[in-house]
């Protein structure tokens, strides 16, 4: 008898209106272990080293993964500690490649895994990680970049909301994996209990070019769509406003299988 598919996943990778594609985008599944994953890797240092950082990431992502998914017996221990040491290999990676090619790269991480209906996370850097659920959007997942402090300052009434969309600094990264040390790390120990009704979407930074509100409008009106569906909406949406900067877009859009 054939497992019952415990993940309805849909992934999408577009260059937007940049020059080059920096991100990079995986999934697996294990429908007979009821395990799978998702990673993102949001890559930095302009055409070409961009795109191998975030490929060095995925590279290594995988590897500290699919060992565990692949072996005779699942050890939850020992996919758990795969997160970890998947972002310590993605850091050896890139600082390998960039003291032999004398260049300069760097690589956003966010890997999910998925246990059953548990959902545990490792985040380094500003890729977003979203949950909607009774028909809220919230970002469930640390924000290593400037904006959240630039938004503190709207709050105090310091800036404008206008103001702190533009600001100049809001984008840039306090933890990413560049091959040194690594400021910040989003691990919790303890996993997010998906409900069934409830999306999952990761994504690049590209993402983001939709506000919250924006995104949590369209999950409401596809909520009972397939997963491919809603990315499909999504890619639309931002290619319906036109925007000239667009970045590189990664989406991925994860629902629990109904049972």
């Amino acid at each position: 008898m054939l497992a019952t598919p415990a993940y309805d996943i849909a992934l999408i990778l577009h260059q937007g209106q940049r020059d080059a594609q920096e991100d990079a985008i995986a999934a697996r599944v294990s429908d007979a272990a009821s395990a799978g994953y998702v990673v993102v890797a949001d890559g930095m240092g302009g055409h070409e080293a961009g795109d191998i950082a975030s490929g060095l990431v995925i590279s290594a992502w995988r590897d500290a993964m699919d060992t565990q998914l692949d072996g005779p017996d699942l050890v939850e221990s020992a996919l758990l500690d795969a997160l970890p040491l998947a972002a310590m290999q993605a850091n050896a990676a890139v600082a390998n490649h960039g003291e032999e090619n004398g260049v300069n790269l760097g690589s956003t991480l966010l890997g999910m895994l998925m246990l059953g209906r548990r959902v545990f996370w490792i985040s380094i850097g500003d890729s977003p990680l979203y949950l909607f659920r009774d028909g809220r959007l919230t970002q469930i997942n640390e924000d290593h970049s400037m904006a959240p402090m630039i938004d503190a300052q709207v709050a105090d009434g310091t800036l404008s909301a206008d103001e702190a969309l533009i600001h100049p600094d809001r984008n840039q990264l306090t933890s990413v994996i560049m091959g040194a040390a690594i400021p910040k790390v989003d691990c919790p120990e303890q996993p997010l209990a998906l409900r069934p009704a409830d999306i999952l979407i990761l994504g690049s930074d590209g993402l983001q070019y939709l506000k919250n509100s924006e995104i949590e409008s369209l999950l409401r009106t596809h909520v009972q769509s397939p997963a491919r569906d809603i990315s499909d909406a999504l890619l639309r949406a931002l290619q319906a406003k036109g925007d000239p900067d667009q970045d590189n877009i990664s989406i991925a859009v994860v629902k629990p299988a109904k049972p």
